[in-house]
């Protein structure tokens, strides 16, 4: 269903798999570029199930861990580094371009949570784009204060292009759980329930690689920077998917709304039940909404071709 790929992206290789359709021959597909969310990985956590879905609907798929996670390379284990992780997005439209049977012209990038922000970055700076995809964004819990002279922009795309992030100012936090029943005694990064329920769950399942703790390397911004200043910027048609009622910190629907207000591309808005997580069970009524929501925007947003399948 997949071969296994490596690409380099700030000098660490970094692993993942790549679907092509089945009996694919010498035909060019779209391809979907697609990342996990907050230190999950891409066996078992549900990503896979998506990129499975690409494939069956005659999309190519790089799904790929993030740097210092799963099966990909990089010290110390288990940081992330937001806008790190955003220029692995980069490096991998650069490897997916240099692809027998990937239309060039057709690139997705796809994220959930964390990885739902870093897309949204990167389509905005990235003019290879053809399309957006975010589910259960985590764009904050505030509001963005405007960006008259583009600045705020401006410090994004020059961060994420940097051929040195780690390089740039930046603090790092201690080492703690992801997540954790015991939030006295041993308190975590994410605290909802319902984090530690579905983390349990699915990373607890055998060969995932996903380990219950967490470091973040923050790199210093401006006062006042916003994810959504580059909403204005962006290059490509996006749809967000967007659960119902959020309950994690970081992923606060009215700001999710703002944000999509500020588009000038067009732009599709789609609520789901379930909470953060919801869309992450699979099998699930959920999933299945989400995927079918993904898979009818792509289709109207990118060229049809024969070879699309009909759902």
């Amino acid at each position: 269903m997949f071969r296994k790929v490596e690409f380099i992206s700030q000098r660490v290789i970094l692993r993942g798999r790549l679907y092509l359709p089945k009996n694919s021959s010498s035909k060019k597909y779209p391809v979907v570029i697609m990342a996990h969310g907050f230190t999950t990985t891409i066996t078992g956590m549900t990503a896979d199930k998506y990129a499975e879905r690409f494939r069956e609907a005659r999309y190519a798929v790089l799904l790929y861990d993030h740097r210092n996670l799963g099966i990909s390379d990089g010290e110390p284990r288990q940081e992330i580094n937001f806008w790190v992780q955003s220029r692995g997005y980069i490096d991998a439209i650069d490897f997916v371009r240099k692809l027998p049977g990937v239309d060039t012209n057709k690139i997705v990038v796809w994220g959930i949570s964390l990885s739902a922000r870093e897309a949204f970055l990167v389509g905005s700076v990235d003019n290879r784009i053809s399309a957006i995809i975010t589910m259960a964004p985590a764009f904050g819990d505030d509001c963005p204060l405007t960006d008259d002279d583009e600045s705020l922009y401006n410090f994004a795309k020059e961060t994420l292009l940097n051929d040195d992030i780690l390089g740039l100012p930046n603090s790092t936090t201690e080492r703690m759980p992801v997540v954790s029943h015991d939030q006295i005694g041993n308190p975590s990064k994410l605290k909802e329930l319902t984090a530690y329920r579905w983390f349990m769950e699915y990373g607890g399942r055998f060969g995932t690689n996903w380990k219950n703790v967490v470091s973040i390397s923050n790199t210093v911004v401006p006062n006042n920077y916003h994810i959504g200043h580059c909403a204005v910027h962006l290059k490509a048609p996006i749809l967000m998917i967007v659960a119902k009622n959020d309950e994690m910190e970081g992923a606060n629907q009215n700001v999710a709304a703002k944000i999509f207000s500020l588009i000038n591309q067009p732009k599709e808005w789609v609520d789901i039940s379930g909470g953060h997580f919801g869309l992450l069970h699979y099998p699930s009524s959920f999933f299945e909404k989400s995927i079918k929501a993904q898979i009818n925007f792509l289709k109207r947003r990118l060229i049809e071709n024969q070879y699309y399948s009909r759902i």
